[in-house]
């Protein structure tokens, strides 16, 4: 068996020319699962008001999954560059060369590019896997490491950009499992979640006790809600969001969008948030709002009964923080960069706009000057070109609905 040698001069550890029998393990989950799971969801929705605790969560997470390695980051499709938020577990010295040399070379790029978010990628289940261990990035970057396997939850996407936390197993810990996959998909609704509302409110850092002061300062609307949705307090912006009447109504002490879908979804997360963290689950990660006067929103629910964010909630009496901020979007550029990536015609161009613009086949047909059986026809093609099933995700694709799949680089 051909032997791998560490670059940094330490005993070298043994190759691995086929992979491992995959273990087989109960489906049941361990006794002590669900309260490692809570723990670790509520760290993660502390994360997304203090960015400093993301390397923790980032390092639970692997953990939680038996990984040696852990990167939370976005990669842009168009340039194939790669930027980072938060990195567990690598030496510094074998992330750059990653990032300088391998990155490029990783043979399940394409295959991560192509998931939606909320999907969960692990890469031996590629059908590549055999001939991967082949390959110049295993034989010189991962096998030297003790790299075996590596599990990715995509948690945003864009026309050109992914977002994505991927941990990586060791030939210690063999293939991922079942139970790793599951888990995976357990977390992924909460790291997207906190992932967004960390964008949303842009600070570099929110204590929980300072919360009420803080959030007055934001751009973002924040209301603090009962789970029926009573409002109980609202900053400065979501004053003005409820006083304009053309997002937002407030009537009996209830806070509601003028969308019914939209209310639909925000009832649905705002029930589910007096369950805890890990009850709220994939419950509006991300709910879609249209004002009267034509704007778009985008609104995140966080639950705040457990955690740093027990103080905020208690001291209002709220169960849940709803945060809502406009979706402003260069929408040419966007169209533009989809063509160039996806290789759309000019009369798939046109429907892509219309989609984001009116919506609705009627709609689309009758702004086209064309047939509905047209648009559905070439509605499939495009469907099929990017990899989406239904126009609320050729929208987010497109514009970024949700948020820009790009995170702000931050070495740790």
């Amino acid at each position: 068996m051909e032997a791998d040698l560490r670059r940094d001069g330490r005993a070298p550890a043994p190759g691995i020319v086929t992979p491992p029998p995959r273990p087989r393990r109960s489906g049941r989950a361990a006794p002590d699962e669900a309260a490692a799971l809570s723990t670790l969801v509520g760290i993660v929705y502390d994360a997304a008001l203090d960015p400093g605790r993301w390397p923790e969560a980032v390092g639970q997470v692997c953990t939680f999954l038996d990984c040696r390695y852990g990167a939370f980051g976005a990669a842009d499709m168009l340039r194939s560059e790669l930027s980072l938020l938060v990195k567990w577990g690598y030496d510094e010295e074998d992330w750059q060369q990653y990032l300088t040399r391998y990155f490029h070379k990783n043979p399940f790029n394409a295959g991560a590019f192509r998931t939606r978010p909320g999907d969960v990628f692990w890469a031996s289940a590629d059908p590549s896997y055999a001939s991967y261990l082949d390959t110049e990035f295993h034989r010189e970057w991962a096998g030297p490491l003790g790299m075996i396997d590596s599990i990715q939850g995509t948690l945003d996407k864009t026309a050109t950009g992914i977002s994505l936390l991927t941990c990586v197993r060791h030939r210690d810990t063999g293939l991922a499992t079942d139970r790793e996959i599951r888990r995976m998909r357990l977390l992924l609704p909460h790291l997207r979640r906190a992932l967004l509302i960390g964008q949303t409110i842009d600070l570099h850092k929110l204590r929980a006790a300072a919360f009420g002061e803080a959030m007055d300062r934001l751009a973002a609307g924040v209301f603090l809600v009962t789970p029926a949705g009573g409002l109980v307090h609202a900053n400065r912006s979501g004053e003005a969001m409820i006083a304009t009447g053309e997002l937002l109504h407030f009537s009996r002490g209830v806070l509601a969008a003028v969308d019914d879908r939209a209310q639909r979804a925000l009832s649905e997360a705002l029930g589910a948030s007096i369950n805890g963290d890990v009850g709220i689950g994939g419950s509006g990660i991300a709910v879609p709002l249209a004002g009267r006067d034509g704007k778009r929103y985008v609104a995140h629910v966080l639950p705040l009964g457990a955690g740093e964010r027990r103080d905020a909630g208690a001291r209002h009496s709220a169960a849940a923080a709803v945060f809502i901020r406009e979706a402003t979007i260069d929408l040419d550029a966007a169209i533009g960069a989809a063509t160039q990536l996806y290789g759309l015609t000019p009369a798939e161009v046109r429907v892509v706009r219309a989609v984001i613009e009116v919506g609705g086949l009627p709609a689309i047909a009758a702004l086209l000057g064309t047939s509905r059986s047209t648009v559905k026809s070439q509605l499939e093609a495009i469907f099929k070109k990017t990899g989406t099933r239904r126009q609320a995700e050729l929208v987010h694709l497109i514009s970024g609905f949700e948020s820009p799949a790009r995170l702000p680089t931050r070495r740790t």
